[in-house]
């Protein structure tokens, strides 16, 4: 991924959401746990208490709730950012050419854009499920699958709620796609600049670590808009601006980053994982490129 005087594979398409998907089955639970704590309305249940009162309610599958939903959320949504994004660089730099901040910015904003919108049916149902657990028995939903739930949804509640909350979840998306991507490049660039840094697993891990940290930090807000507009009832929130306000009126300014503890103890990992595997999919199957002719 990164920028070398040296002929590097390129990576194919799809890799980026096969390595979503791989990181996801890893982190799942925290994610489950994360859902818990951005929808709770009143209380102060933490992490560990959250885990806790799962466990013992569901059993330790519980924390794997929604997992077939967060599958199908990745292969969708990260495959089209990973694709765009990286199809888009081959593009522009056929040969290993540099590629300015600006450029990768422009191309990671333009592909979470597109990847928001498409995953958003998978990520709506991936809430859902995961918040299942939390409602009484007559009132869960009890989809048997991300399938399912999609398919229910738009026969209930019409195709339209498949797209609730897609304005949160596309910017969502976009600030996410240039928190990971465009920052993964130009961290690894950075490491591989100094004499301390050579192309290798420790290089991906420290640069996705921190690709990671800025991830959350510019998507939390969004990301609490955006759980609490898709596990709203029908007509809660009347506008995108009633949703905000009452956010703020729950919590003050510091309920805009609930849950920002585990999101990052989830993306961190997500982060991680995704571009090691990634990384390992273009060593191993990726493709060389072509060379310019004289």
């Amino acid at each position: 991924m990164g920028d070398s005087s040296e002929v590097k594979l390129m990576a194919r398409w799809y890799f980026g959401g096969l390595a979503s998907a791989g990181a996801a089955c890893c982190t799942h639970p925290l994610d489950l746990i994360k859902v818990h704590l951005q929808t709770q309305q009143q209380g102060k249940i933490g992490v560990v208490g959250q885990t806790i009162k799962i466990v013992k309610g569901e059993g330790i599958l519980g924390l794997y709730n929604g997992l077939s939903a967060s599958l199908v959320r990745q292969l969708t949504y990260s495959t089209t950012r990973f694709a765009i994004y990286e199809v888009a660089k081959q593009k522009v730099s056929p040969n290993g050419e540099p590629i300015s901040f600006g450029q990768r910015l422009l191309m990671a904003a333009v592909a979470g854009g597109c990847g928001g919108m498409i995953g958003t049916p998978g990520d709506m149902v991936n809430v859902r499920m995961q918040n299942d657990i939390k409602l009484p028995k007559d009132q869960r939903r009890n989809y048997k699958h991300a399938i399912d739930g999609m398919a229910r949804v738009a026969r209930e509640e019409g195709f339209s709620k498949l797209f609730s909350g897609v304005d949160w979840a596309t910017g969502r998306a976009i600030l996410m796609t240039i928190g990971q991507l465009c920052f993964y490049d130009q961290v690894k660039i950075l490491l591989l600049s100094t004499p301390y840094f050579t192309e290798g697993v420790t290089t991906h891990f420290t640069a996705s670590l921190c690709a990671g940290a800025i991830a959350t930090t510019m998507t939390q807000p969004l990301d609490v808009l955006k759980t609490r507009s898709m596990n709203a009832k029908p007509g809660e929130f009347s506008s995108a601006m009633h949703l905000i306000k009452y956010t703020a009126q729950s919590g003050g300014p510091m309920a805009f980053y609930k849950g920002y503890i585990p999101a990052f103890v989830r993306l961190a990992p997500q982060t991680i994982l995704t571009f090691i595997f990634f990384e390992q999919l273009r060593n191993n199957f990726g493709f060389l490129p072509e060379q310019k002719k004289e």
